[in-house]
């Protein structure tokens, strides 16, 4: 039997108390469109899908866990510079000795790093729509050199 191969991600759907405050909160941090939402029946709003081009984060109500120390999720933004800066006053809180890490007002965990940073890739098309150059250091290119991706 032929097994699937890991392809990448569509969505990642993380827990929080208030999807509308969630909004708020990634609003203060990141520029983004929302992809769609989903309300019950007497209108509160239950999940939302923050668009990141051929992916989303899905925020979803009802966070039962608890604050996540090692799980996290690492999110690639264009420029890092100010994400720590934007997040502190957003109401996150920073994680000590963990550069470029912090936990959300609902105790998700999240690791920012740079596009140009990194071996993972969107195709041309996709950073087009999305406003953002294709630039890599040169460590990345490497990276991807070795997997025959560059």
């Amino acid at each position: 039997m032929t097994k699937p191969k890991l392809i990448g991600m569509n969505h990642v759907a993380l827990e929080v108390d208030d999807v509308d405050a969630a909004l708020e909160f990634f609003g203060e941090v990141f520029d983004f469109q929302l992809r769609g939402s989903h309300r019950d029946e007497s209108g509160v709003l239950q999940m939302a899908f923050v668009d990141m081009g051929d992916q989303s984060l899905a925020l979803s109500r009802g966070r039962t866990q608890e604050r996540d120390a090692n799980r996290h999720l690492g999110l690639v933004v264009d420029d890092r510079s100010s994400v720590m800066d934007l997040a502190t006053a957003a109401g996150a809180i920073v994680l000590k000795g963990r550069p470029f890490n912090f936990l959300d007002p609902w105790g998700n965990h999240f690791e920012i790093v740079e596009y140009r940073e990194v071996q993972f890739t969107k195709s041309n098309a996709v950073l087009k729509a999305m406003g953002v150059t294709a630039d890599k250091t040169e460590t990345a290119k490497q990276e991807m050199r070795k997997k025959g991706v560059l």
